[in-house]
């Protein structure tokens, strides 16, 4: 469940992208979160808020909020320990580091938000499958 805001145009603007563009961010006081900032059209990005970041900060639709970020690079990878185990026991490791940086967070990131075991297990699975399917 999300919410979309709005990135203010002249951020847009700095940001210099008509892309997505990958952030740490902030919610009032929440914990950091790794977000893609997301393209419209019309030179505008919009944010997803997750609801457990919006009950974490108990902010509501209508309330004024404050709202930080920082780009990422999405070129720096931080390959988690049980997924790298994974992929090297399959022999897909080389077939994923192939794989588009943005694709290669995107996966990482789905892994890291899993709420129970086996759904991160499961997650591993799903990104070994997908190198499995490029392997030549």
């Amino acid at each position: 469940d999300y919410c979309a805001v709005p990135v203010p145009a002249e951020i847009t603007h700095a940001l210099g992208s008509n892309g997505p563009v990958l952030v740490m961010a902030r919610l009032n006081d929440s914990a950091p979160f790794q977000v893609s900032l997301f393209p419209v059209g019309g030179g505008q990005h919009y944010i997803r808020i997750k609801a457990k970041v919006r009950q974490e900060t108990k902010a509501k639709t209508g309330d004024r909020v404050q709202l930080r970020f920082t780009v990422l690079d999405r070129a720096d990878i931080s390959i988690p320990e049980d997924l790298m185990n994974t992929l090297r026991a399959e022999g897909v490791t080389e077939v994923f580091a192939l794989l588009p940086p943005g694709k290669q967070n995107f996966m990482i990131r789905r892994i890291a938000e899993a709420a129970k075991p086996e759904t991160r297990t499961k997650r591993i699975q799903e990104v070994v499958e997908a190198a499995l399917q490029r392997k030549p």
